[in-house]
């Protein structure tokens, strides 16, 4: 008789989450930037690896494979043939195909069809700043299949208008996009970067029941002179765990994931200086693993302003 899987027999109390995302040897970005915060946070976590790369591809080259949908297929089908595909949470972030974004699509279904309270947390990984870097087809799936199925959606700025079709110049427009958006499905959104009149701005809305008006929220962000990778895989992992963890209060669980990330970049800058390094010349790779006592026990210094 072969022994249980404990995480199954013995769930822990946070919950088991399967991460679908990118994987590098090197640096921290996709499920290196996701699953290790997970972990200090209590979850047992799953990595499915989309691509496996040597590095991220900010680098002059890298080199690794890409994952396709029929072999992302035969891994759940290969847990499921073990009754291993139980799992609390589902976690996507950057994908680079519409085959593969449908067969995320069947994986959703499936592990609904296992435990239909699932929380499918989804960061639609598509561009920033004006620009796509996902072929635009992916943008129509996003908006008409992924969305109405996600329980939280982490866009930033420009992919929550690509989302919604409305241009985003005010927190009026921000907020709006969070109704749009909860319309169509995801009970939370948290729009994680608003760039507005040299301010960095998060706005969050949590619609708590179909046809009530959202708790929504803005959280102030100091901007810092340098360019990180794997920030926003490392917000959503935060967002994932500690809203879990304050199911009724998307603003706390805010203030947390943020004061970590500003707590990881504050570091991961002092320690390029320190080095001997100008941390404004060139992209910087987070300091995930010096920073675990900020993941595990940040100190919140940014609080949430709720809007009436």
């Amino acid at each position: 008789m072969s022994p249980p899987i404990l995480s199954l027999a013995l769930p822990s109390a946070t919950g088991r989450v399967l991460s679908i995302q990118s994987h590098t040897v090197q640096g921290y970005v996709g499920n290196k930037s996701a699953v290790f915060p997970l972990q200090l946070l209590g979850y047992d976590v799953d990595p499915i690896n989309s691509v496996h790369f040597s590095n991220h591809t900010g680098y002059p080259t890298f080199k690794g494979q890409v994952l396709n949908g029929e072999q992302l297929w035969d891994l759940i089908e290969g847990l499921e043939e073990n009754e291993l595909l139980y799992y609390t949470h589902l976690l996507t972030g950057y994908i680079g195909s519409v085959s593969f974004l449908n067969t995320v699509l069947k994986v959703v279904d499936k592990l609904r069809s296992a435990n239909p309270k699932l929380i499918y947390v989804c960061d639609p990984v598509m561009g920033d700043e004006g620009k796509l870097y996902v072929p635009q087809e992916l943008v129509s799936v996003y908006r008409k299949k992924v969305v109405p199925v996600a329980s939280m959606l982490t866009p930033n700025q420009f992919e929550a208008e690509q989302l919604t079709g409305l241009r985003i110049q005010s927190e009026r427009d921000g907020r709006e996009a969070c109704n749009i958006l909860h319309a169509a499905g995801p009970a939370r959104v948290v729009i994680t970067s608003i760039n507005m009149n040299g301010k960095l701005l998060l706005i969050g809305s949590h619609q708590k029941n179909e046809g009530q008006a959202p708790e929504q929220f803005k959280i102030v962000i100091p901007m810092i002179p340098a360019y990180f990778t794997g920030t926003g895989d490392l917000t959503t992992a935060l967002l994932l765990g500690w809203s879990n963890k304050y199911l009724e209060h998307l603003d706390l669980a805010a203030e947390l994931a943020v004061s970590s990330l500003q707590a990881v970049l504050h570091r991961t800058m002092n320690d390029y200086i320190s080095a001997g390094h100008d941390p404004k010349s060139s992209s910087l790779e987070i300091r995930l693993i010096q920073s675990q006592d900020e993941i595990r026990n940040p100190q919140v210094k940014l609080k949430a302003e709720k809007y009436d």
